[in-house]
């Protein structure tokens, strides 16, 4: 019989990755990474061998970690995710942070196209206090917000279905935030790695990637207290559009935040104060 030794070592062969192999056999055999350690001797059943490896195959074949397993950490959070929804990664967490930093004690934030919750959810986490809505167009991807939001004892956080901000009426929040679709439509990374099974929907955005980005903007003094800020993540050579567009849209105070990689990473501006 084979060892978790082995069965580890052979998996690495497939995949050229250890973490990937460790995180795919703790999934299959219900026990967190830290077990092996102890337990490299062990051999496993038949029935959670077949279970890997079928687990190995999938990944082989490009599908994502985070599909496979059904979960991503984010934040401080670990979130289920499933095809509906985008994977939530790493720099999206400066979203989160410049969000913290501007939201007001009992501030209130809408999340526009929340995904799996990640953002939403991170906020809600660290501001108990907040109002938080979270918005997104596709039913499915809001079912699995509100799953997380309720396993992760978040239920105060506030869930509508619709296009940005047709289901807000005429409310009003001290922020706005969103991770919306950026990539340009022809981009050939669309085709390439884990974007090949993500939704198309929250990826792409029109000929320059920014089409949903101008609908945020042109929308966002509706929805803004007076002071208010628009906080939205877009990629790393779109910073001087998005301001512009920001500017366009009568909004003030722009800026940009970049990455750990110091890459253009997130946008902002402000609804100007009544004089």
């Amino acid at each position: 019989m084979t060892d978790i030794r082995t069965i580890l070592r052979q998996a690495v062969e497939k995949l050229g990755d250890r973490l990937e192999a460790e995180l795919l056999l703790a999934h299959a055999l219900g026990v967190s990474r830290a077990w092996f350690f102890a337990h490299a001797d062990d051999v496993p059943t038949a029935e959670s061998v077949q279970r890997f490896d079928a687990l190995v195959r999938r990944r082989a074949a490009g599908e994502p970690i985070a599909y496979i397993t059904g979960t991503r950490d984010f934040w401080s959070l670990t979130l289920e995710v499933t095809p509906a929804t985008l994977i939530p990664r790493p720099e999206t967490e400066l979203l989160v942070e410049l969000a913290l930093d501007r939201l007001p004690a009992r501030g209130s934030v809408v999340d526009l196209g929340t995904g799996s919750g990640a953002i939403a959810l991170a906020i809600a986490k660290e501001r108990p206090d907040a109002t938080v809505v979270a918005v997104d167009a596709s039913v499915a991807a809001l079912d699995v917000a509100r799953r997380n939001a309720q396993r992760l004892g978040l239920e105060r956080v506030e869930f509508a279905q619709g296009d940005w901000f047709s289901p807000l009426s005429d409310r009003r929040f001290d922020l706005i935030v969103s991770n919306p679709p950026y990539i340009e439509a022809a981009d050939r990374h669309l085709g390439e790695g884990d974007l090949r099974f993500e939704p198309a929907s929250a990826l792409a955005s029109g000929a320059d990637g920014l089409d949903d980005i101008r609908r945020i903007a042109a929308g966002a003094s509706a929805h803004l207290k007076p002071g208010g800020a628009l906080l939205v993540e877009h990629g790393w050579n779109q910073g001087d559009a998005v301001r512009q567009i920001f500017r366009e849209a009568g909004l003030v105070d722009d800026f940009t935040a970049k990455d750990l990689e110091h890459r253009d990473r997130v946008s902002g501006a402000v609804l100007r104060s009544p004089s």
